[in-house]
């Protein structure tokens, strides 16, 4: 079978391809590609069919062997590599993305490919650190291994691609397991740039594949194989539950990064002016951010001077062409999530909500909606207990911590989270909200070495660290005894 024609993008050339046992596998059948921003066809890319879901785990079978038995320290330079050669090709994943996930050109280029190439590197180093944590007894010295686990699926999302590709690959190569990556089908460019750079790294071939198509398909008959031994997703709660459902048969552990309906908490004593300023920081990526604040509660004594400040930000943000360096919020990914958008909106606004700005579509282009803001909401309505991962937030008010406190932590969710007020005051109410994580008079502060994740419906594990790592690994103690050892039986 011949290999299909690349997909060309403002002069960028990718294979449509998937990447199995280090070449490029084509496929017969394929799916069409279009951009969020102008709504154009890329080009089709390649889908997963059985074949190709079975060809990626022999050649991941075979290639681990050899890639588990290497040290840390022999993975390491390779992984290395793999990280410079994803920052060589930094303007090809930008304007990638860029154009097919809707992503900013600006966030591509500052935070997220610096930030792909960091989970690489970060973790191979981590790898090597570990070797040295020894548990010394009086009676014996553990040595705590962390041994690869085998093949591992990782599945990601249409929103951050690379960034949560990179996140999951970093571990999981590290740890000197072999990885199979499905793309999201509705933005794969930058993960099959990224076999690219794998490979000119020398990751030898079945070590790092990548098989694109619909979770329908191609995702359900990887993570229901019984030969995967790791099972890494980030998405919805509805597919969460079907994998954690096919992985259970076969007892495959999970680690599933889910939605969530974050709070943004502004108490009475709250820098306003610097609250609504991080508050619009939430339209960021058009909304579709898991970890943003989007249900905003604000103290009753400074709601309507919180909501003036936050319109004088709002009213500032510049939507349009993500790949134009000074856009702020760019297109939603694709027509049957502005859909369901416009969807939550119109049923809420017919349910009583108000709208205190937006509430539509954008004049910029099909795919391009109105950051907007509704109010005058009942804690069990629709648009403020579930996720709607588009530019749209709720406000409500509260008179009291403890009322806050109640309403932050009344939905099934429970990612992240901010909270602004006097420095003590806001850590002290931060620190009673069901989450995950939470930021403290700020936002987006994130390091490798910390815990990343959710409770309730919003996960199952942690990413990043220890957590994430050893995720990747079955944990083995070996144990020495410092005094010699002799058998003996008590008989009474």
């Amino acid at each position: 079978m011949n290999m299909s024609d690349p997909i060309v993008v403002d002069g960028l050339s990718v294979s449509p391809d998937h990447y199995i046992g280090g070449r490029r596998v084509p496929s017969a059948s394929h799916f069409e590609l279009h951009s969020p921003i102008d709504q154009r066809l890329l080009g089709r890319v390649a889908e997963g069919l059985d074949e190709h879901v079975e060809a990626a785990i022999v050649a991941a079978q075979q290639a681990f062997p050899a890639w588990s038995k290497l040290t840390a320290a022999e993975r390491k330079p390779v992984l290395d590599r793999f990280a410079e050669e994803i920052g060589k090709r930094a303007d090809a994943f930008c304007q990638l993305e860029s154009n097919d996930a809707g992503v900013l050109l600006s966030r591509m280029r500052h935070g997220v490919v610096p930030r792909a190439m960091l989970n690489i590197s970060w973790f191979a180093q981590h790898a090597l650190d570990l070797q040295n944590r020894p548990i010394e007894t009086e009676q014996a010295r553990h040595i705590v291994r962390h041994d690869p686990a085998g093949v591992v699926a990782i599945i990601t999302p249409w929103n951050a691609p690379l960034m949560l590709s990179t996140w999951k690959l970093g571990p999981a190569l590290a740890a000197g397991n072999t990885c199979i990556l499905k793309p999201p089908e509705w933005a794969p460019l930058t993960c099959s740039l990224l076999a690219e750079a794998a490979d000119a790294a020398g990751l030898p071939p079945g070590v790092f594949n990548v098989v694109q198509g619909t979770g329908a398909k191609t995702g359900a008959r990887l993570v229901s194989d019984p030969r995967i031994a790791r099972i890494s997703f980030t998405g919805s709660v509805p597919t969460a539950k079907w994998i954690a459902q096919a992985a259970g048969a076969n007892l495959v552990p999970c680690s599933l990064e889910l939605g969530g309906k974050s709070p943004f908490i502004v108490l009475e004593d709250a820098d306003l002016d610097n609250a609504a300023a991080t508050g619009a920081l939430m339209y960021r990526n058009a909304g579709q951010v898991c970890l943003a604040g989007t249900r905003f509660l604000v103290h009753a004594q400074v709601a309507d001077r919180f909501v003036a400040a936050m319109r004088g930000y709002v009213e500032k943000l510049a939507i349009g062409d993500p790949r134009d360096e000074a856009t702020e919020v760019g297109p939603i990914i694709h027509p049957r999530q502005v859909e369901r958008v416009q969807g939550f909106v119109q049923r809420a606004v017919d349910g009583g909500a108000r709208l205190l700005w937006g509430g539509g579509p954008h004049p910029f282009g099909a795919q391009y909606f109105q950051p907007t803001m509704l109010t005058d909401l009942r804690q069990d309505d629709e648009i403020v207990q579930n996720e709607v991962f588009g530019p749209v937030l709720t406000l409500q008010t509260f008179g009291s911590d403890d009322e806050a406190i109640a309403l932050a932590n009344g939905t099934d969710y429970g990612l992240g989270g901010v909270c602004y007020g006097e420095m003590e005051h806001a850590t002290a109410v931060a620190q009673q909200v069901r989450t995950g994580f939470i930021w403290v008079n700020s936002f987006g502060i994130r390091d490798l070495a910390a815990p990343f994740g959710g409770i309730k419906r919003s996960g199952v594990g942690r990413e990043g660290g220890d957590w994430s790592f050893e995720f990747f690994c079955d944990i083995k103690d070996v144990v020495v005894p410092k005094k010699p050892f002799r058998a003996s039986f008590s008989h009474r």
